[in-house]
């Protein structure tokens, strides 16, 4: 069928059936990519565009529909290289961070300001209501639209010198906005084939694959079929070498649900039309094993771990059965956590070509080293042979650090000498790829009659799936922390990570951090109460401060900065207290009641215990280019921002003036895995060592010796300003390295720790992040339902090199955690897409207070510390202490949805009744 539609203004004629998507004929014969797709249901929203000026989701429209309309997309709002008024808000607000739900926010928001140019905050909420973003936690976008109107420049860049501390605009945010950012599967060779994984049905089971080559045959454009026999090279791979044991194909049995078994790789036609149950294979379905402790009874899953056991951690200091024995309060709390999936907006999705002897691969990743070693690997490689080229990647949060689509296209690619292409489905992430783990956790907790800690006590279960992954990173880190950032006399945590017939768990923001932080601060909570102390204070009394030893046996002179963090939020913990018990007693009658909660965090920054480094280098070309090569992976939390602000001072030149290389690995050196919260800190002190060697360079090319020498570099000009005049550097008369550059420079850095010993004593990390918050809500006694009212943030982030991404980093946080704490429940086999696994809307969301606390860390990069994964790991437990505060209930088993309220406050008050 001809289709005629007007797209941006310009007549199209496009010949295709009249069913197909209208997103897959935008993405596709019209080229225009900046509409994404997310889940091709409806259920995110990123494919939003405007039909006849109204927002419709694309991937649900059929072309046939819109036959003779006008459609308008991201690429049409800009007029010629200039943004409109709402693309310079988004910009300026810091809207659009990782940017893959970014185009659809646009156009909803487009969509309501031609009606209502000035809309209200309810209004902008109901418009963008159907469009989800797992980045933001929407306020800045709800800003950005809100101001639209009255936004007229984007503010200038700060003095050189200056940068760092300035809430410079994402760097590489005009692409976000405009639709040109191209993501893992905008940009797929013409000539690509396209490629299908097979993956069980079923949690456990034996299988037989049959006549491939008959299927083969009988499958017009189908080429070949790929499985464990295949492979040329390893068939395992894991992100911890030691504890690798994940086959690429399982070879005659799975472990899990989503487990890949084979692939089909042909024509995109071909492979697009054929059905899974066609494929030749037979299933001998087992009994799983899909809770830890029916794996513990078990030997089935991985035989060579007794009991599935991957590991366990310990952490031990004192003696904690006697100071528990003495102490005049002890509580014991029980708390649980499910499966939480990623939902990141962006699908895994890329494509591999090989030329000649090299394998290259381009798409989504949070690490592209690692994923060249372990396809190096898998293919039988040498590394230098695997060139990994990242794509933007459309948010990660932990799961992109794992090989996925990865070592299926390269593996296509290799052994058919064509490109090869795959995007996953939605279905297709959600039941393959790494959850956060589901805990079962144990804590007693000591204090004296003073209300000053004593003992801990910590057990802790981890569901690890199928597969390693990050599991032993989960079980070493949570002894670590589950203490709270509180000095703890006496302590002992032990945690154990379990295999089960389930997806693997691996990271996820925090590293099982959030699971434990849950028991840990609502055991504070209940001391507080025995004792009759202020919640708060209680904190304030027993925190962790300069010269005190951590768990571990560590001790910091400088840079602890929980007190800080949690004496900013006094006021605001007394103002809300007063409120919260004012409406309470104004609705006695009401089923309404208010609740306050306040919750801590710190973190680790960087490995555990781990070598750690990273490198940049940093040149200037004959043509007067400054250039920066880092390879961390930019993921939406700022980092090609960040590092370069870090880098622009150290040097000495204005931000803007640096063009950043970012990611591919033939271009850059090493600057280790975006987690863990260590790029800043990392990475940020390989940028300033490097940005500082190559300002020395320059100076004493003409024996400069002035600290405060000013260098300006225009085309094949360096002009240095100092005390004893202007001095010039010819740049093109200079011989260049083997890298074209005339001067460079090449620093890394690896932050100073130890290995822990067999009671985990010793230096796991070189700087922590602190935080604090409080959250005010409402529970609908009567239903169950929580409303978030408010939420104040306390974060000490050491320096805080940009201030307008330290906001986005925390309020994006927050808004995980309030689905953790909430709503989000992923079920294998149930919640497989976006529409039955429920992540906060735009709706959810609190109102904000940021309150950016900045002590200083001598190890950081002009005092920096982390702080992406740290955000996270209060807001749970805050939320579920404001429940308690508000009805007397506690919600032990997370998430606290309104069944769960609902029973335990009624259970309460059957024993209120009962006393």
């Amino acid at each position: 069928m001809s289709i005629r539609l007007t797209v941006n203004g310009s007549e199209h004629r496009v010949d295709v059936q009249a069913i197909e998507r209208l997103s897959d004929v935008l993405r596709g014969p019209l080229g225009l990519s900046g509409t994404k797709v997310g889940c091709n249901a409806g259920d995110c929203g990123a494919c939003t565009v405007l039909v006849d000026g109204e927002a419709v989701c694309s991937c649900l429209t059929a072309v046939g529909q819109v036959d003779g309309c006008s459609v308008e997309t991201v690429e049409g709002l800009a007029h010629g290289e200039e943004l409109n008024q709402l693309q310079k808000s988004f910009l300026h607000h810091g809207a659009a961070q990782c940017g893959i739900c970014t185009p659809g926010m646009l156009m909803s928001a487009q969509a309501l300001l031609e009606q209502t140019p000035q809309p209200t905050q309810a209004e902008v909420e109901d418009a963008l209501g159907g469009v989800l973003c797992r980045c933001t936690g929407y306020r800045k976008i709800i800003e950005a639209v809100i101001h639209a109107h009255t936004f007229s420049e984007i503010s200038t860049t700060p003095s050189v010198g200056e940068q760092i501390g300035s809430a410079i605009r994402h760097l590489d945010g005009p692409p976000k906005v405009t639709g040109d950012l191209a993501y893992g599967d905008d940009a797929t060779p013409e000539n690509a084939l396209l490629l299908r994984v097979i993956r069980s049905p079923h949690h456990a089971a034996a299988f037989n694959i049959g006549d491939t080559q008959a299927f083969v045959n009988d499958n017009d454009g189908i080429k070949f079929v790929l499985n464990a026999n295949d492979i040329p090279g390893k068939n395992c791979f894991g992100v911890i070498p030691p504890f690798a044991d994940q086959p690429v194909f399982a070879h005659g049995k799975v472990r899990y649900r989503g487990e890949a078994v084979a692939a089909v790789v042909g024509e995109p036609a071909a492979v697009m039309q054929f059905r899974d149950e066609d494929f030749p294979i037979h299933w001998q379905v087992r009994e799983p094993c899909l809770q830890p402790a029916d794996a513990l009874e078990a030997n089935d899953i991985h035989a060579e771990r007794p009991g599935n056991v991957l590991t366990r951690g310990l952490v031990e200091r004192g003696d904690v059965q006697a100071a528990l024995a003495e102490s005049t309060h002890t509580v014991t709390v029980k708390s649980s956590t499910p499966f939480i999936e990623h939902a990141y907006i962006e699908p895994e999705a890329g494509y591999a070509v090989r030329e000649n002897d090299r394998l290259f691969l381009k798409g989504c990743t949070q690490t592209a080293q690692m994923n060249r070693e372990g396809i190096a690997e898998i293919l039988g490689l040498d590394l230098s042979a695997v060139r990994v080229m990242p794509s933007a990647c459309g948010g990660g949060f932990g799961s992109k650090l794992d090989l996925s689509y990865h070592p299926y296209v390269a593996l296509a690619a290799w052994l058919c000498n064509r490109p090869v292409a795959l995007c996953y489905t939605r279905s297709e992430s959600m039941r393959s790829t790494t959850k956060r783990h589901p805990s079962d956790i144990a804590m007693t907790v000591g204090c004296d009659s003073n209300g000053k800690l004593t003992a801990m006590d910590f057990r802790g279960t981890f569901n690890t799936g199928a597969y390693a992954s990050w599991g032993p990173t989960v079980a070493n880190r949570v002894p670590v922390h589950a203490s709270g950032p509180y000095f703890t006399p006496h302590y002992r945590a032990q945690s154990v990570a379990v295999h089960t017939h389930t997806a693997p768990a691996g990271a996820f923001r925090g590293f099982g951090v959030p699971q434990s932080a849950i028991a840990q601060e609502r055991a504070f909570d209940e001391l507080a109460e025995l004792l009759g102390i202020d919640r708060l204070q209680f904190r304030i009394n027993n925190a962790l401060r300069n010269n005190e030893p951590t768990v571990t046996g560590q001790v910091f002179k400088t840079g602890v900065g929980i007190v800080e963090c949690l004496e900013a939020l006094q006021d605001d913990w007394q103002q809300a207290l007063a409120r919260a018990a004012a409406y309470n007693k104004s609705e006695a009658q009401s089923a309404l009641r208010k609740g306050v909660g306040v919750a801590s965090c710190w973190y680790g920054c960087g490995n555990t215990s781990l070598p750690n480094p990273s490198t940049i280098r940093f040149g200037v070309t004959r043509n007067g280019d400054v250039v920066l090569h880092q390879g961390a992976m930019d993921i939406g939390q700022g980092s090609n921002t960040v590092i370069v602000q870090i880098a622009a001072d150290a040097l000495g030149v204005p931000v803007h003036s640096i063009r950043c290389i970012d990611g591919d690995t033939d271009l850059t050196p090493d600057c280790g895995k975006t987690s863990a919260s260590r790029q800043t800190f990392v990475t940020g002190m390989a940028a300033k060592l490097s940005g500082e060697a190559l300002r020395t360079q320059i100076l004493n090319h003409v024996g400069v010796n002035d600290p405060d020498c000013e260098i300006t570099v225009t085309q094949q000009q360096i002009k240095l300003s100092s005390q004893l005049g202007d001095s010039f550097i010819d740049l093109s008369s200079l011989k260049t390295n083997e890298f074209d550059y005339v001067f460079m420079a090449e620093e890394t850095y690896n932050p100073p720790v130890s290995g822990l010993d067999e009671k985990g004593q010793g230096i796991p990390y070189a700087l922590y992040g602190y935080g604090a918050q409080l959250i005010e809500l409402t529970v609908d006694c009567a239903l169950g339902r929580i409303k978030l009212d408010r939420i104040t943030c306390a974060h000490d982030v050491g320096r805080a090199i940009n201030p307008l991404l330290v906001e986005g980093q925390i309020e994006g946080g927050v808004a995980q955690g309030i689905g953790m704490a909430l709503m989000e429940d992923f079920q294998p086999g149930v919640t497989e897409n976006l529409h039955d696994y429920l992540i906060p809307t735009i709706g959810d969301m609190p109102e904000f207070k940021n309150i950016i606390v900045e002590v200083e860390d001598e190890e950081g990069p002009y005092g920096a510390k982390g702080l992406g994964e740290h955000v996270l790991i209060p807001t749970a437990p805050a939320i579920i202490n404001a429940i308690r505060h508000a009805t007397g209930a506690t919600v032990s088993d997370l998430p606290a949805t309104p069944d769960k309220v609902l029973a335990a406050i009624n259970a309460t008050r059957g024993s209120d009744h009962a006393k």
